[in-house]
């Protein structure tokens, strides 16, 4: 269970923090990478020690998780990232895009046929079915609509990554109820 997480200048804190901490509290190994070793966030808030991207052999890891907000603008044109997520559309493995994060995914042309949702004024025509829900999964694609549902979101990872077993223990850890 490996998770590599895409963070860069602008990202939204809550839709990174909270899917890292709970991730981290299901044992997943998590590696959170960016183009420097810190970043700071669209609140103000900076994560460091963080891995740089370029030294990731991103294709040992189980899973992509991209958070939303403003850095979204930098992934939009960074060829780096843009070579990370084709590889796993290729080879079938669970990317996890949330707010913004899933319209890269649909100008790439990998939301087309796909269920789907993202930040609502940010959805486009990207060929797929928009759903107007938290998080919804199709196939090996997990998308959320903003920050509201990153408990959520991580939750669906955890399950994915997992199993409901460890979802349920982390569940319990931080007395979620339903």
């Amino acid at each position: 269970m490996k998770a590599l997480a895409l963070i860069f200048d602008g990202f939204e804190e809550l839709e990174a923090v909270a899917p890292f901490a709970l991730l981290r509290r299901a044992g997943v190994d998590l590696t959170i990478a960016s183009a420097k070793t810190s970043v700071t966030g669209s609140h103000n808030i900076t994560l460091a020690n963080l891995t740089v991207l370029d030294t990731v052999s991103y294709f040992e890891y189980d899973c992509l998780i991209i958070p939303g907000g403003a850095h979204y603008k930098y992934l939009q044109s960074a060829e780096n990232v843009h070579e990370i997520i084709k590889y796993f559309i290729d080879t079938d493995k669970i990317i996890a895009a949330i707010c913004a994060a899933p319209t890269i995914l649909g100008q790439l042309g990998y939301l087309k046929g796909k269920s789907y949702t993202c930040f609502t004024a940010m959805n486009a025509d990207f060929g797929g079915s928009y759903q107007d829900r938290g998080v919804v999964t199709d196939g090996n694609l997990i998308t959320a609509r903003s920050a509201a549902y990153a408990i959520d979101f991580a939750y669906e990872i955890i399950r994915r990554l997992a199993g409901d077993e460890i979802l349920s223990r982390v569940q319990k850890q931080i007395y979620y109820e339903k």
